[in-house]
């Protein structure tokens, strides 16, 4: 899948593993950047990709601090 094509928002919602209104919820947030082709959004693959990487580290980094937390309270 070439990283410019676009998606429609079910397309993507898989992609992510997410369901279609937890997707449409990013969109509108701002967190997922999209364009309007009449009443309809489209997502780039490129930008998903994006998305799905930083949001990756952020869980990563969540995970280390809870273990270093258990670490320095010995759970």
């Amino acid at each position: 899948m070439a990283a410019y094509a676009e998606l429609n928002t079910q397309q993507a919602a898989d992609l992510l593993n997410v369901s279609r209104p937890c997707l449409i919820g990013l969109l509108e947030a701002g967190t997922i950047p999209c364009r309007l082709v009449g009443k309809h959004r489209r997502i780039t693959v490129e930008t998903l990709m994006e998305y799905k990487r930083r949001d990756d580290q952020e869980r990563r980094a969540a995970a280390e601090d809870l273990a270093a937390l258990g670490q320095e309270f010995g759970a």
